[in-house]
């Protein structure tokens, strides 16, 4: 069967393959189009195979809420650059990841993978964005969150995600405390979520620091008193000055609006991902003596 310069264009279009690659995949299943979409999304898989080692550690981070600010999905997908994070193929890809998570309520990163997107699964449109653009593409981790109360979200550039769940108080007080988050990063929203091991652990430190000033052991522990009451205030949501009105702490703003934050999420692209750096210099010299050899 003759292949036509419209069906390649076609496949191109379903695809987002190169044309000498689509022509290539025509002709070898003499023109069935389904055939060459599954021959492309095998050797798609293959390429992206070769690439599932490098690290991938830039990205953006995608929020789908739904229309009752019920249920919220918070997904972090990596790339290796942040120049494919920006690219409209990979924004697509992410977005809808987010829609179908929210929308199927997975248990883990494996179930995701096996929903539907589209005409694909989410598994099978990772790995044809990979042979797409180049790069690995790694769907890292996921939220959801559902309340019967109210779910805010900010979003700072794609790079930084926060959701907060709230009794009481209303969408704006919502994107205002999920904004705090964002900038100041509490570890907990009160001083009850603060795990005994950090407490003791700087208590102790402080203890030795007033100690080594010299001063007696009861204004030591006076002065420690003091300390904690504001290295917790640093830490938990309710005891930080808000960012829009620092004479006020988030807690006074709360309880102003009759409020309550429940729960927080903050994620932030690539966090705990070790980075590979390279050496310019050493690769050079390594290609050089590639060549030479």
């Amino acid at each position: 069967m003759a292949i036509t310069a419209s069906m390649v264009k076609e496949l191109r279009e379903r695809t987002g393959a190169a044309m000498m690659d689509c022509k290539r995949a025509l002709t070898e299943t003499a023109g069935d189009m389904e055939g060459a979409i599954e021959l492309m999304r095998k050797s798609g898989a293959a390429k992206a195979d070769k690439k599932a080692g490098r690290i991938a550690a830039d990205g953006l981070i995608v929020i789908a809420i739904s229309a009752d600010a019920k249920q919220a999905a918070l997904v972090e997908v990596n790339s290796e650059t942040d120049f494919v994070a920006k690219d409209d193929n990979f924004v697509t890809f992410a977005k809808a990841v987010g829609d179908v998570v929210l929308t199927n309520q997975p248990a883990n990163l494996e179930a995701i993978s096996a929903l539907p997107l589209g005409e694909q699964t989410v598994e099978e449109a990772r790995a044809a964005l990979i042979a797409k653009v180049g790069e690995n593409i790694k769907l890292r981790r996921f939220e959801l969150v559902s309340t019967d109360g109210l779910i805010a979200s900010y979003q700072h550039g794609a790079k930084i995600g926060v959701l907060v769940e709230l009794q009481g108080g209303d969408a704006e007080l919502g994107k205002d405390i999920a904004m705090h988050i964002a900038a100041s990063r509490p570890v907990c929203v009160d001083e009850s979520g603060v795990s005994p091991e950090l407490v003791a652990k700087e208590r102790a430190i402080q203890l030795d620091i007033a100690m080594q000033s010299g001063k007696p052991e009861a204004i030591a522990e006076k002065m420690v008193d003091g300390r904690m009451r504001k290295f917790l205030g640093e830490i938990t949501l309710t005891g930080q000055p808000f960012v829009k009105d620092p004479d006020q702490t988030v807690g006074k703003l709360l309880a102003a609006k009759g409020a309550t934050v429940v729960s927080f999420t903050r994620v932030e692209v690539g966090e705990g991902i070790e980075k590979k750096q390279e050496n310019f210099a050493d690769e050079v010299a390594a290609q050089l003596a590639a060549a030479n050899g």
